[in-house]
């Protein structure tokens, strides 16, 4: 399992209310929900975001409320995958019960940069930085997790 993609970089403790606001809570279409993500911190995201493109976060990405509606935003964006230094743990839960991947590397957090072109080997963590020729080590995936992500999330997973 890979992912290849432009990089969409954050910076520390962005929380679900930045994610998805709360004034969009009241719908549960995914489309909807992605069409306003990251929009109270970076208007263009949903504009310049294209299928496979990837985040990137620092420390303690995702915190604030265990809602599912800011992963689900993010995925739905065409957001293949998120790398951060940390994050909430409530957060990282969510991703992968509804299929997002999720990679935590201080390392890669820190030297990949906005607009980067970054690839992603799911299956040995090693995060390659195409455009600095830079590659970083993350803790893989066990087998589980992978199943689970490659099935579109935990409820897809158990009814096969």
């Amino acid at each position: 399992m890979k992912a290849h993609g432009a990089v969409h970089k954050y910076g520390d403790n962005i929380d679900t209310d930045v994610i998805i606001p709360a004034r969009y809570l009241n719908t549960a279409d995914h489309k909807e929900l992605a069409s306003h993500c990251m929009e109270d911190i970076d208007k263009e995201f949903i504009h310049r975001v294209k299928e496979g493109d990837i985040m990137v976060g620092q420390a303690n990405f995702g915190c604030g409320s265990s809602r599912e509606h800011a992963p689900i935003a993010i995925k739905a964006s065409g957001i293949s995958c998120v790398i951060a230094a940390t994050f909430a743990r409530i957060f990282y839960r969510n991703a992968i019960n509804i299929g997002l991947a999720i990679l935590e590397c201080p390392e890669a957090a820190e030297n990949i940069k906005n607009g980067d072109e970054v690839e992603v080997d799911f299956d040995t963590g090693v995060i390659t930085n195409v455009t600095k020729n830079e590659t970083y080590q993350a803790q893989p995936f066990p087998d589980f997790i992978k199943t689970i992500i490659s099935e579109g999330g935990l409820l897809n997973s158990l009814r096969k």
